[in-house]
Order: structure tokens, then sequence, then C-alpha cells
């Protein structure tokens, strides 16, 4: 079973990015939308980590174009729509809320 992971909180406010990623297993995925896009700003520790995680990793196009974060090669921007056939691709979502 496979769950996507939803985070839109700033990983700077709060643990919530580190606790996703203890639990997050290798057929899962990961989406960043809302301030969780933040962990994309280079140079930043979420950004080292997630380079190196190997993760499934989508943003929302909308959230990064919004607050002009460039969108790394090992992530890949989504619309809602493509945000819609990936809740439905997974088992299950869990939005940390």
């Amino acid at each position: 079973m496979s769950t996507l992971h939803v985070l839109s909180h700033s990983p700077f406010g709060d643990d919530r990015l580190s606790s996703c990623l203890r639990v997050i297993g290798a057929s899962d995925a990961l989406l960043l939308s809302g301030d969780a896009v933040y962990a994309l700003q280079p140079g930043t520790a979420p950004f080292s980590t997630l380079s190196t995680r190997g993760l499934q990793l989508f943003v929302l196009a909308e959230d990064v174009q919004a607050r002009s974060i460039d969108i790394p090669d090992w992530a890949k921007a989504i619309d809602y729509p493509a945000f819609v056939e990936l809740s439905i691709y997974h088992d299950k979502v869990n939005s940390w809320l």
C-alpha cells in the first residue's frame, strides 16, 4: 500500500516535515503545497534533506510560482487535476495538518 503525504505548512515553523520523513515509505510520495514549498529554497536544511532522500516529490506549481521558488530537477511541479490523480493513484492520503 502506498500513501500520498501532503504538507502545506512551512518547514521552518514546526517539525511536520521531519515527522513525515521519519514515516514515509519507499512506495509513498510527498506533495508540498502552500508554505511547505519553502523547503525547496537552496541552502536550507530542508532542501538538503529532501535532495538526498530520493523521494517521489511533487509540488503544486501555483504555490512555487506565487513564492518565486525554483523547482529542482528532482521534484515535479503539478497542477490541481494532477493532485487529484495522485490522490486516486495512492491507496491513502495523509494530510499533515
